[in-house]
C-alpha cells in the first residue's frame, strides 16, 4: 500500500516541491481549500495570507511568511471566498479583502505563466509559430502546447488536428505570447516535455 502525503493546512516549509514527472505519485504536501474542503497538492492551489494590516494577498510562489489559506484553483472559489467571509474565518478574526484580489490573482498568475515560459524559451524548451510549434507536435517532441485565448478556434482546432493526448492550454492571449518570443504576436507554442512543461 502506498504511503499517504501529508494533509495540513499549511506548509511545514514555504518553498515549492519538485513536480513530479508526469504518471508519477506526488509526494508533496497536502493541502485543504477553506472553501470547497478539498485537499489537493499544493501544485494545483492558490495560497493567500495576510500583510501587516490584515490585508489579504496572494502568494502565488507560496513563499510569504505568515499562515497561508489556501484555495482550489478557480475563480469561482474565489469569488466565493470574497463573498461569504471565508478569508476572515479562516484567519479567526477581522480582515480586509481588496476589492480588485481576482485582478490581483489572475494578472499574477499571468506573469508567473509568461515569466515561465521566458525560461522554456531560454532553454531551448519551447518553439513558436505554426509551423516550428506543428512539427513538435507531429514528432512527438511537445509535452504541452499553450495557445493564444484570442486565438481563432477554428485554426486552434485545425493546428492540432488529431492529437487528443496532449495538454493544451490557452492562458494568456497572442500579444503577450509574442512578447516572450519577441513577436508581434503568437498563437502556438510547443513546449518540450520536462518540468517547465509540468
Amino acid at each position: 500500500k502506498p504511503s499517504r502525503r501529508p494533509i495540513t493546512t499549511e506548509a511545514e516549509t514555504d518553498q515549492l516541491s519538485p513536480l513530479p514527472p508526469l504518471g508519477a505519485e506526488e509526494t508533496g504536501p497536502l493541502r485543504r481549500c477553506i472553501v470547497t474542503r478539498e485537499i489537493l497538492p499544493k501544485e494545483k492551489m492558490i495560497r493567500f495570507v495576510l500583510d501587516p494590516e490584515r490585508t489579504v494577498l496572494p502568494d502565488l510562489a507560496a513563499r510569504l511568511p505568515g499562515r497561508g489559506m489556501w484555495l482550489s484553483a478557480g475563480a469561482d472559489v474565489l469569488s466565493t471566498a470574497c463573498a461569504k467571509g471565508m478569508f476572515a474565518r479562516a484567519a479567526r478574526g477581522t480582515v480586509r479583502v481588496p476589492p480588485d484580489l481576482p485582478v490581483r490573482v489572475r494578472t499574477g498568475l499571468e506573469r508567473r505563466i509568461l515569466e515561465l515560459l521566458g525560461l522554456c524559451r531560454r532553454a531551448g524548451q519551447a518553439v513558436a509559430g505554426y509551423d516550428k510549434a506543428r512539427e513538435w507536435l507531429r514528432s512527438g517532441r511537445a509535452a504541452l502546447i499553450v495557445q493564444a485565448s484570442d486565438g481563432s478556434a477554428e485554426e486552434r482546432r485545425r493546428f492540432l488536428g488529431d492529437a487528443t493526448a496532449i495538454a493544451v492550454v490557452s492562458p494568456v492571449p497572442g500579444a503577450a505570447l509574442g512578447m516572450v518570443f519577441g513577436r508581434e504576436r503568437t498563437v502556438h507554442v510547443a513546449i518540450a516535455p520536462g518540468r517547465l512543461a509540468q
